[in-house]
């Protein structure tokens, strides 16, 4: 019951945030240089074309006149219509949102494939030559943005090496796992270094509890110390870095995909800007929004299984 009035509670929570939210995409995307007319009449622009091309979006009224409009149109699950592309947000945002966060998910899990067992190895093997090597290889993954990785992937392991695509999507689930395979590797380097950095110090100060020693002077196996004693009290601040960076992981997705032309919200995103495509840009920021919250409210139910005493 307890745990139920926990949650309600976090949706609670979600209706200011996300009405901020609104507030402040609704003003920072009016706050760009140039305006729908002028990006999409470019060098052809004239006072007077401009503000016939305003006057059809309605970019011409009062930002408070512009921003009922926007909620009202909100409220009935509307978020409106592309300038550019003539085609509503809401289908682009179900043809494209479901690519980025199928790569978003599989670069998540291949992070913490990667950082859990390596941090574990190296905590087991602290200040040996395996947690030496380790710890650099991972270092490098910290001082490398998520794009240049995705680069020297791109170069080598897909155009020389011919081992995966060089871009694009598949078509069908395994094609499609096999396309994003690659980029989804990319973006989980990075964060998988955070990770193993974080958990890597967990484990270490788990294992030197006084309650890890009295498990192993019981005489349990090892197994059962380092899983059920061990890992299990030591990933708790791990999911809480792993939902604080869940927005920077959709970011680095949003440029990955750039990187290897997948067909996501990357690339619409940045046409969107370039062509002041407000509706667009908006409804993606908005649905992005959305997705950061639950995976915050995931990550608050995940640590209280793993820890009760949060939810008191």
């Amino acid at each position: 019951m307890r745990r139920g009035n926990v949650i309600a509670g976090r949706i609670l929570q979600l209706v200011p945030t996300l009405f901020i939210a609104i507030v402040v995409l609704f003003v920072l995307v009016r706050t760009l240089p140039g305006g729908p007319g002028l990006a999409a009449l470019g060098d052809r622009a004239t006072d007077e074309a401009t503000a016939r091309i305003e006057a059809a979006y309605g970019t011409d009224q009062t930002l408070i006149s512009q921003f009922c409009m926007f909620v009202g149109q909100l409220a009935h699950g509307d978020l409106g219509v592309s300038y550019a592309l003539k085609v509503p947000v809401l289908q682009l945002v179900a043809e494209r949102l479901p690519v980025t966060l199928m790569l978003s998910l599989m670069g998540a899990f291949l992070a913490m494939l990667i950082a859990v067992p390596l941090s574990l190895l190296a905590a087991l093997r602290r200040d040996q030559f395996a947690d030496l090597v380790l710890r650099g290889l991972f270092q490098v993954g910290l001082s490398m943005p998520t794009f240049y990785i995705g680069i020297i992937m791109l170069t080598f392991v897909a155009a020389q090496l011919r081992w995966f695509p060089v871009g694009g999507f598949g078509k069908g689930l395994v094609d499609n796992l096999y396309h994003l395979f690659l980029p989804a590797l990319a973006l989980s380097y990075n964060f998988a270094a955070v990770l193993f950095r974080n958990l890597r110090s967990s484990i270490i100060q788990v294992m030197s509890s006084d309650f890890v020693i009295f498990a192993t002077a019981r005489g349990l196996p090892r197994f059962v110390v380092l899983y059920h004693h061990v890992l299990r009290n030591a990933l708790i601040s791990t999911v809480t870095l792993f939902g604080l960076n869940i927005g920077t992981l959709i970011g680095g997705a949003v440029v990955t995909e750039t990187v290897f032309a997948i067909p996501g919200v990357g690339r619409l995103m940045i046409d969107s800007i370039f062509a002041r495509d407000y509706p667009v840009i908006q409804g993606l920021m908005l649905v992005l929004t959305l997705v950061v919250s639950l995976v915050f409210l995931m990550t608050d139910i995940i640590q209280g299984m793993l820890d009760p005493r949060i939810e008191k």
